[in-house]
């Protein structure tokens, strides 16, 4: 079986995220897209993060029940920061028959050659990616385990929910419904 790994914070999970899983899902081979909380990336703060599992139940929400896409908290029980290597090698040894692709924005391509053991993950997965506005691909956009796609994209970013969420102002359409109704009757982000 060939899944998706879309890794992310979702520090909220917009609708932007949930645009490119369906995307994937429908345009590609993978028939099935695990959505990854990282409960902290090498590359973010701590601090600026909402608790682990509130950001799992918001994408549980955004997700909602979609067959084909899944929230995964895989990397709750594993050292942090969360590396990607060490996620699929722990993935590889609990689900040795599962073939595990990676979905990434071109931001991260451009800079995969900083990821920790990045050839290796090169060698052993292929990476779908989706482009992002004002940023360059780099120079793996070219290599076999690579596929570039043309998914579409919305200017919606996490930081600027949390900053409408935290000014007062309404997040609606910004978030799947059953995220703003969660949302909007908590203190997340408040």
């Amino acid at each position: 079986m060939e899944v998706g790994l879309f890794f992310g914070s979702f520090n909220p999970v917009h609708v932007g995220h949930m645009i490119i899983a369906n995307f994937i899902v429908q345009k590609t081979e993978l028939k099935q897209l695990w959505m990854v909380i990282s409960p902290q990336s090498p590359f973010k703060k701590k601090a600026s993060l909402a608790n682990d599992h509130d950001r799992l139940h918001l994408v549980s929400l955004a997700i909602g029940d979609n067959p084909n896409i899944r929230p995964s908290n895989i990397e709750f029980g594993l050292p942090q920061p969360s590396y990607t290597i060490d996620t699929l090698t722990y993935l590889k040894e609990k689900y040795p028959d599962i073939n595990f692709s990676l979905i990434m924005g071109g931001d991260n391509l451009a800079s995969f050659h900083k990821w920790k053991n990045y050839e290796w993950i090169l060698k052993n997965h292929n990476i779908y990616v989706y482009k992002r506005p004002n940023y360059e691909l780099g120079d793996l956009q070219n290599h076999e385990k690579v596929t570039i796609l043309e998914a579409p994209m919305m200017h919606i970013s996490a930081s600027y929910i949390r900053n409408e969420i935290k000014e007062g102002r309404s997040i609606r359409y910004l978030v799947p419904d059953t995220v703003y109704e969660y949302l909007d009757n908590s203190h997340l982000y408040k």
